[in-house]
């Protein structure tokens, strides 16, 4: 171990060593981060504001669109800043601090989606028990619970990481900080302890999908014995986005989190960007275009604006 030396800093690497490429990649990212964070916080006024968004699905999708908020918020800015001021170096500090948050919001967004399905369910093969196993109290336990988790694994799983020594090179081959690249530069030893909280997570994460596919096996069972198609579609219009913005969200994070030593370091950087800007951007887009309530609390919250100057909506 003589010509090991101890990693203090890393590099963060991002699309472009040119700094005119830099520069555009930062503004570009600016604009995509405000567009995500702006659609998304749209969501979360119309639905604290209107009350008749007040239930179950749209205070998971609330919740939802704040976790995105949180997720965005991480590891964007930090690469704006980076491109902008062309210095792509981060403490071992702020790294851990990126893992543990992007690890926490993203292991949220897999649970209140998870919710989501489940309220879905309830909704359609259970309707006449809805409100009794939907109450505000099961919602705010069940809120409470996806976000301590999420944070729980978000700590298990960066001290994990870096419970590991680090050393020889601190390039990471990313635009922000990932398991992957930190383990691909830790010096070899034991890797008990990450693996078990990666165990940990991955279980968690095919639980998550297993009850996603079953709530929807009963779900598309139920709804295709509705008689009416103008029944089926309003209880398709519900349940496909969600299941649209699931999708979207696991098939990204396998592509950044599952990846093979063999893709190329453009390829990972480049999913390691739909995973963090794609899903966040989206899942308002998707939500609000399909959703006729939403839109007509938009259109209240609009005119309150407008002829009142007053962001209180009325029914």
């Amino acid at each position: 171990m003589s010509n090991v030396t101890a990693v203090t800093r890393f590099i963060l690497v991002g699309f472009s060593d040119v700094q005119e490429l830099q520069t555009l990649c930062g503004v570009l990212f600016l604009v995509m981060y405000l567009a995500a964070l702006m659609s998304n916080l749209l969501i979360i006024t119309l639905i604290s504001l209107d009350l008749k968004l007040q239930t179950p699905m749209y205070f998971f999708l609330k919740n939802l669109s704040l976790m995105d908020v949180f997720f965005v918020s991480v590891p964007i800015p930090n690469f704006i800043v980076n491109s902008l001021t062309h210095n792509n170096s981060i403490s071992i500090l702020g790294c851990a601090l990126q893992i543990l948050l992007m690890t926490s919001f993203s292991a949220g967004d897999v649970f209140v989606l998870t919710v989501m399905s489940y309220d879905r369910y309830v909704a359609i093969c259970c309707p006449l028990h809805y409100e009794a196993i939907m109450s505000d109290g099961a919602c705010v336990l069940m809120a409470a619970f996806f976000w301590a988790t999420g944070l729980l694994l978000g700590v298990i799983y960066t001290a994990g990481a870096f419970s590991l020594p680090l050393c020889g090179s601190n390039v990471i081959p990313q635009f922000f900080c990932d398991i992957p690249s930190l383990l691909r530069i830790a010096c070899s030893g034991t890797m008990m302890v990450i693996y078990t909280s990666f165990g940990i997570g991955l279980c968690l994460g095919l639980l998550c999908i297993i009850c996603v596919v079953i709530s929807y096996f009963y779900i598309f069972s139920t709804v295709l014995k509705i008689p009416t198609s103008k029944g089926q579609s309003k209880a398709f219009s519900t349940c496909l986005p969600h299941l649209i913005v699931f999708t979207i969200f696991f098939v990204t994070a396998c592509f950044v989190y599952l990846k093979t030593s063999s893709t190329s370091p453009i390829t990972d950087r480049l999913f390691a960007m739909i995973y963090s800007l794609l899903p966040p951007a989206l899942n308002p887009v998707i939500y609000s275009l399909r959703n006729a309530d939403v839109k007509c609390a938009l259109r209240r919250l609009l005119e309150n604006v407008f002829s009142r100057g007053s962001l209180h909506l009325t029914l």
